[in-house]
């Protein structure tokens, strides 16, 4: 029910967002100077968890409001007394994903994305244990991120920015490599990079 009004909410601000820009739009149908790409590196550290990762995208602008866009996520997480102190937990994941930016302003943003990843998953209990054993696991799993963030240099006629962003995993799935061994949802941290393609014309803008 949560997922489902936030998913509501975030359709209702995009909707009203894009009327609002109306005025603004000179043509219609597809506009290969709004296609962009990019990337992003993940970097998490929380309570004995590290989180890397790295997640390229390809994507198209709606108009100065909205971007929307694939990615693929490949990720590595350690952790520490996963389940009982001293024992350590490390998983890699690989996935497609799919994610909405609304720019209520040029450096601010708010952004929903879905991933379904699949993940490797290995165990390694503490030394002197006899409660658990060494194992490996495979298993795939849905993760719907929400958060915002801070980008620098998007303006009209410009599409190439860097941006900062945190996100929470509101999925609720207890194997989503962005929770820890508690249950706990981890702030997902992402820096990255931008990049407009076929804005040639510094007077073009995204429409």
């Amino acid at each position: 029910m949560k997922k489902s009004i936030l998913v509501l909410t975030l359709w209702a601000t995009a909707s009203g967002l894009m009327a609002q820009d109306e005025n603004h739009i000179k043509g219609k149908g597809f506009r290969k100077e709004n296609l962009f790409t990019g990337g992003n590196i993940t970097a998490s550290f929380f309570s004995g968890t590290t989180l890397l990762g790295l997640s390229p995208y390809f994507g198209y602008s709606l108009n100065k409001y909205m971007d929307l866009a694939a990615s693929i996520n490949f990720n590595y997480t350690s952790q520490r007394d996963y389940t009982e102190y001293g024992d350590k937990a490390r998983q890699t994941v690989f996935g497609p994903g799919a994610f909405v930016r609304l720019f209520p302003v040029n450096f601010l943003f708010a952004q929903a994305q879905y991933e379904h990843n699949f993940i490797r998953f290995k165990y390694i209990p503490a030394s002197n244990t006899t409660t658990y054993l060494p194992s490996i696991s495979h298993y795939d799993v849905n993760s719907f991120l929400v958060g915002g963030g801070y980008s620098s240099g998007r303006g009209m006629g410009n599409n190439t920015y860097y941006y900062l962003s945190v996100m929470w995993d509101i999925g609720g799935v207890a194997q989503s490599p962005y929770v820890d061994g508690l249950g706990r949802n981890f702030p997902v941290i992402r820096a990255g990079f931008n990049i407009a393609l076929f804005q040639g014309n510094k007077y073009n803008r995204i429409k």
